[in-house]
């Protein structure tokens, strides 16, 4: 029987769904390190700095899970992926969660065989241009050159963006963000398109950013958070709780500099006191110990820290929290209560 490509593709993640039924989070543990997916290099997302030690949001959720299971934020091998590569890493193994700035989808979902952790970034698909192309909108760009990563949603979305407004472009092919911005620098392309915050990071990164602008349209929802394989729901459940620990510790008050204080006393706050693994066992409940949390918000910070140390206004993206406030601030970032 001839075997095609795709049920080669699905046979191999079927194989490394049963790999992840093993028990990943015994892995970590017995390995002392976690393997964490990221990009390339985006700046304010994850990059190495001139140390070589990763840095940014993404990268700080990464730090946030090592902590919670390996006592040891360091404890991160980061595992660098394009568009294409990523989730062959995370579903051959070579990683164990990914955090790199990607849109949960139905296919990714049930096709490729992802659990998606909670969304930590509401985003969507803008376009940036040079200033002196003299266009003020999007429904401008007919004709146009566009960089577009590979293997991604942004490079579907375009495609139905154009075709249903009645125009073409011409496909300029990158797969990292480093080449997007060397061909987008050398005018190999009129317009860079990827999430907006991708394209607040480029412009950042760009010889004279005011010299460049994003056009005001954003063409699609793009709901960016980690995943994890299929098939064990164990290790799932450990990055879920991490990243809503996180956001409900900002919703509570918590952060990297009064955890200690506030755990350290007997409050009369249920939620913190849960929060803080003095109340309840939820440790246990995730194969970790009372104090994973504490860890994670110790070591990276709560949401609020995450994102106004790496991509906030006072960053060079200097991107405003937007739909990404919390909930108690009129923005829509609500985690499941710890309970």
């Amino acid at each position: 029987m001839r075997v095609t490509k795709t049920a080669a593709f699905a046979a191999a993640i079927s194989l490394a769904a049963m790999g992840a039924q093993a028990g990943t989070l015994e892995d970590v543990k017995a390995r002392g390190e976690l393997n964490c997916v990221v990009t390339t290099g985006l700046a304010g997302f994850a990059a190495p700095d001139e140390n070589g030690r990763w840095e940014g949001f993404d990268a700080s959720f990464c730090r946030a899970v090592a902590a919670a299971v390996l006592g040891d934020g360091e404890k991160v091998k980061f595992v660098p992926s394009t568009g294409k590569t990523r989730f062959t890493l995370l579903n051959s193994g070579e990683g164990d969660i990914l955090f790199r700035n990607t849109t949960e989808t139905m296919s990714r979902d049930t096709d490729l065989k992802l659990n998606f952790l909670p969304v930590n970034y509401y985003d969507g698909q803008g376009f940036l241009v040079r200033s002196d192309l003299g266009v003020t909108s999007a429904s401008e760009l007919d004709g146009a050159s566009v960089c577009i990563q590979t293997g991604t949603t942004t490079e579907l979305n375009l495609a139905d963006y154009f075709r249903a407004n009645g125009m073409s472009y011409e496909p300029v092919n990158i797969e990292t963000n480093e080449e997007g911005i060397s061909n987008y620098s050398a005018n190999r392309c009129d317009v860079y398109t990827t999430d907006a915050s991708g394209l607040a990071s480029t412009r950042a990164a760009l010889e004279d950013p005011s010299a460049h602008i994003l056009l005001p349209e954003i063409i699609s929802k793009e709901p960016l958070g980690g995943a994890t394989r299929h098939g064990d729901d164990e290790w799932s459940d450990v990055g879920k709780w991490v990243v809503n620990a996180l956001i409900i510790a900002e919703e509570l008050g918590v952060n990297s500099t009064n955890i200690g204080e506030l755990c350290g006393a007997a409050g009369n706050n249920p939620s913190i006191n849960r929060l803080c693994g003095t109340e309840g066992d939820m440790g246990s409940m995730l194969g970790l110990d009372a104090q994973w949390a504490v860890r994670a918000i110790s070591v990276a910070g709560n949401y609020a820290e995450i994102f106004d140390a790496n991509i906030g206004p006072q960053t060079p993206l200097a991107l405003e929290r937007g739909l990404n406030a919390s909930w108690r601030d009129g923005g829509i970032l609500y985690a499941a209560p710890i309970r």
